[in-house]
């Protein structure tokens, strides 16, 4: 962690992204211990969450994360998900946020000095070089000691500080739930079946990954 306490600091969490790179490593995120610690380090400006959801369906496994993280200090930025059926007849979700988050990130680039991107989807790296030219300093939040490696080489070389998650792994992290499976369920989301309580698990298809962020709430 290399943040200055005056530091203008915003986060920009990939949630698919990031829930795949921690599901890789064997844990979960705290997301009231992850925003507990970057505020206890700079000057937090905002905490972006992305993340696509099925609004068609009368339970949504991914709604009561999205509600408590936006009524514990992120900033949510959703759209609905599109289903559809591949060649071999099974039904897919598909929502990509990443036009979403480098819209936001070029706009706060204005008023931060440093981007935290939870991410390793080569395709921001562009847009990190972007940024970078504004004169803003950017950490990339990955991993590569899963295997395979959950950041793009490319992207891990143009951030200013590459930070593993696996090295947070004390402070945001908690064990998988013995209750819950240990990856995204879709059929349960797609027929509606019922859920229990703890178990906010969902896939969705994007262009680069074939699942979507769920995780726990406190």
């Amino acid at each position: 962690m290399q943040f200055y306490p005056q530091e203008r600091v915003a986060l920009f969490i990939d949630g698919s992204n990031l829930y795949a790179t921690a599901r890789a490593l064997g844990f979960d995120i705290d997301y009231k211990r992850l925003l507990s610690l970057f505020a206890e380090q700079c000057s937090l400006v905002r905490a972006f969450y992305y993340t696509a959801l099925i609004e068609d369906q009368e339970y949504s496994p991914i709604r009561p994360l999205v509600d408590w993280l936006d009524y514990n200090g992120y900033t949510m930025v959703t759209k609905p998900a599109k289903e559809f059926t591949d060649a071999s007849g099974r039904k897919k979700i598909k929502g990509n946020m990443d036009i979403e988050l480098a819209i936001d990130v070029m706009e706060m680039s204005e008023h931060i000095e440093h981007i935290v991107l939870f991410s390793g989807d080569g395709d921001f790296r562009r847009l990190i070089e972007a940024v970078q030219r504004k004169g803003v300093k950017v950490t990339v939040v990955s991993t590569v000691r899963s295997q395979p490696s959950m950041i793009a080489d490319e992207l891990r070389r143009q951030a200013d500080i590459f930070l593993d998650l696996i090295e947070l792994k004390g402070e945001v992290g908690r064990k998988v739930s013995d209750n819950r499976p240990a990856t995204p369920n879709p059929i349960q989301a797609l027929d509606n079946q019922p859920a229990d309580e703890d178990d906010y698990d969902d896939e969705y298809y994007d262009d680069d990954d074939d699942y979507d962020d769920v995780d726990d709430r406190d």
